[in-house]
């Protein structure tokens, strides 16, 4: 049986970031935001923060309902697709946002402050439609 406590506790964290986030898109054209380590720091660490409690409720969702062997993040949305837990395009987004968590994990030294930039202004609503789908489970 699916912990609830699990899923809410991330569920209002993520809340929590995503207002963070909406703040900092609303405050910061993209040059203040380029300018601002504090900003484009805390944005950063904000969206990881974001991602990871996204994927914990889907790891979550897979070990206690026995859907599958998460061997990769990236199997997460796969597996969760498979077993109708997630449409199409939400698995696609679900993958893209693993590959970006990535890349503010491991690739830090050069992440594109364009594109982060970018993701708060035009991609924050993905990560609430995920949610939305995992808040079901509530």
């Amino acid at each position: 049986m699916v912990k609830r406590e699990i899923i809410q506790k991330r569920v209002s964290k993520v809340n929590e970031y995503l207002d963070f986030l909406r703040e900092i898109k609303q405050d910061y054209s993209l040059e203040e935001f380029k300018s601002n380590p504090m900003v484009y720091g805390s944005t950063e660490r904000f969206l990881h923060l974001t991602i990871e409690a996204l994927i914990d409720i889907g790891n979550h969702l897979i070990a206690d309902q026995g859907l599958g062997r998460v061997e990769a993040y990236s199997d997460i949305p796969k597996i969760l697709y498979q077993n109708n837990y997630l449409d199409q395009d939400l698995k696609d987004i679900f993958i893209k946002i693993v590959g970006f968590r990535n890349v503010l994990v491991h690739d830090y030294m050069e992440v594109d402050l364009d594109i982060v930039h970018s993701v708060v202004n035009d991609n924050l609503e993905d990560l609430v439609d995920i949610l939305k789908e995992f808040a079901c489970f509530l």
